[in-house]
C-alpha cells in the first residue's frame, strides 16, 4: 500500500481542495505536479505563515473567478453555435465532434472556454442538436446549444 504525504495547498485546485487546507496525496503527485507548480507546499509553520498573509488575496481571487464565471455562463446560456460536418444518408458523421471543436467554434464566436471545461460524455457522431454542458467553476454550470449540421 503506498503511503501518502501531507500538503497545505497554497492555490485552489480541482478535484483536491480549496487553498489552506490540508491534504494527503501519493508522493508522485506531490513532487511531479503539486510542488513544482506553486499549488502547494509541505506542512511547515512557514508554510502557515505565507497562507495567512495571502489569505485575503486567495479570498478575492476565488471571488472574482466566480463572478466571473457567472457573467460568462448568463452570456453562453443564449448561445448557439453550428458546426458543419460531412454525414452519410442516415445523419451519422464520417468523424465526430469533439470537445476541443465545440471550445475553437466558441472561441470564434468570441467567448474563450477551455476544451477541458466542455463535458461531453462522448463525442457527438450523429447529425442533430445537443445541449453540452460546460464547466465554467465548481459552482457554475451552463449547457451550451450546438448543432451539428450537413455541410
Amino acid at each position: 500500500m503506498a503511503s501518502h504525504i501531507s500538503l497545505i495547498l497554497l492555490e485552489d485546485v480541482e478535484n483536491l481542495g480549496l487553498a489552506g487546507e490540508e491534504v494527503h496525496v501519493a508522493p508522485g503527485y506531490a513532487r511531479n505536479y503539486l510542488i513544482p507548480r506553486g499549488l502547494a507546499a509541505k506542512a511547515t509553520a512557514g508554510t502557515l505563515r505565507q497562507l495567512a498573509a495571502r489569505k485575503e488575496k486567495i479570498e478575492a481571487k476565488r471571488a472574482a473567478d466566480l463572478a466571473a464565471a457567472q457573467e460568462l455562463s448568463a452570456k453562453l446560456a443564449e448561445v448557439q453555435i453550428t458546426i458543419a460536418a460531412q454525414a452519410a444518408a442516415d445523419g451519422q458523421l464520417f468523424g465526430s465532434v469533439s470537445a476541443r471543436m465545440i471550445a475553437d467554434k466558441l472561441t470564434e464566436a468570441g467567448y474563450a472556454v477551455a476544451y477541458n471545461r466542455i463535458m461531453l460524455e462522448s463525442p457527438i457522431k450523429l447529425l442533430g442538436e445537443y445541449n453540452v454542458p460546460v464547466k465554467l467553476h465548481a459552482q457554475v454550470e451552463v449547457e451550451v446549444k450546438v448543432i451539428i449540421d450537413r455541410i
